[in-house]
């Protein structure tokens, strides 16, 4: 199967899911990491060996001369961290998600030595995928035609066509979501944490800006790292200045967004509908006000199923692998930089 430049097909035959790599040939943050036998963790599953064993590494339980980490379980970086004591001379950890803010203190506290791999750009399309549904369906008001048990007769909703769409970072979910926009020739504005030019994006500009694009935005989709820097990036504040008309889509990370700032948003008006795949708490408990708040559409955290991650993940092993094995650190994807916390 052929491949556009900077993607990477998922399987053989099908179109199937395809990363969108934005960091390839990045510089490394630390020495390249030192070739060997590598553990998968905490337990292996077939794919995943596979796809190490076809970049032509070697797969062996953790032990003294384990050198590489695939580690599968997103929610036990403690389980990571106890691998990481009893395997001190691991260089290589590739861990399984996009968002690695679970993993930030194992990070900043071997990040000195150890390189860091994540899922960034994997999972790109299936969740940009998710982010348009949840545009598409908060413009056309689905949140309340599910709940409605009677036929409504005041017609609601609106076009895409022609919107102004704010998206917040610019990573594979951001560039992807703006590939599936061209159709409705929105205009797009990226927020990101430098200001260097987005190409495919109309316009680009620093997160210290952020306040100054939001009153124009029809639709604002966050897609952006969760780090301590953009905690609750949108508060009452920023709701505050979008237009009433305007949907908030939040497929990143729930901390993200003030959650009591948004319900207050949405029961006053300040903006008319927020499409959530994340939220904060999570997962949502059951009773919580957002689940029958009339302007919110709520996925329970799967704008990507097992079944569309677990070949995307195994193909960056592979790539990761293929890189590991190289030496001299270049080929790797997905690069964690521990000063940027991502």
């Amino acid at each position: 199967m052929s491949a556009t430049p900077g993607r990477f097909a998922a399987s053989e035959g099908v179109r199937g899911h395809r990363a969108v790599v934005t960091d390839a040939g990045a510089p490394l943050p630390v020495a390249p990491p030192q070739a060997g036998p590598v553990a998968i963790l905490p337990s292996e599953a077939d794919l995943h060996v596979s796809a190490v064993v076809e970049a032509g590494g070697t797969v062996a339980p953790l032990g003294p001369d384990t050198r590489g980490i695939v580690w599968l379980d997103p929610r036990d970086p403690d389980g990571l961290a106890s691998a990481l004591d009893d395997a001190p001379d691991v260089s290589w950890v590739q861990l399984p998600f996009a968002g690695v803010d679970a993993f930030a203190g194992l990070i900043e506290a071997h990040g000195d030595r150890v390189l860091f791999t994540s899922a960034k750009g994997a999972y790109a399309e299936p969740v940009a995928e998710h982010a348009l549904a949840l545009t598409l369906g908060t413009l056309r008001v689905l949140q309340k035609r599910a709940r409605a048990t009677s036929w409504a007769t005041e017609p609601e909703g609106v076009s895409l066509y022609g919107r102004n769409v704010v998206v917040i970072g610019a990573g594979g979910i951001a560039l992807e979501y703006i590939r599936l926009l061209r159709p409705f020739d929105v205009h797009v504005t990226v927020v990101r944490r430098s200001s260097a030019p987005v190409e495919s994006a109309d316009r680009t500009v620093p997160t210290d800006q952020l306040d100054e694009v939001l009153p124009d935005a029809d639709v604002v989709m966050i897609a952006a790292a969760m780090t301590s820097g953009t905690s609750k990036l949108f508060g009452a504040h920023q709701f505050a200045v979008m237009k009433d008309s305007a949907r908030l889509v939040n497929i990143a990370r729930g901390g993200l967004v003030d959650t009591d700032a948004l319900l207050t948003a949405l029961r006053d008006g300040s903006i008319a509908a927020a499409g959530l795949d994340v939220t904060d708490p999570e997962p949502l408990p059951d009773g919580h006000p957002l689940w029958s708040e009339p302007g919110a559409i709520i996925t329970p955290h799967q704008a990507d199923t097992p079944e569309m991650v677990a070949p995307l993940l195994a193909e960056r092993v592979r790539t990761n692998t293929t890189a590991f094995l190289g030496g001299d650190g270049s080929g790797f994807v997905g690069v964690v930089d521990p000063a940027a916390g991502y």
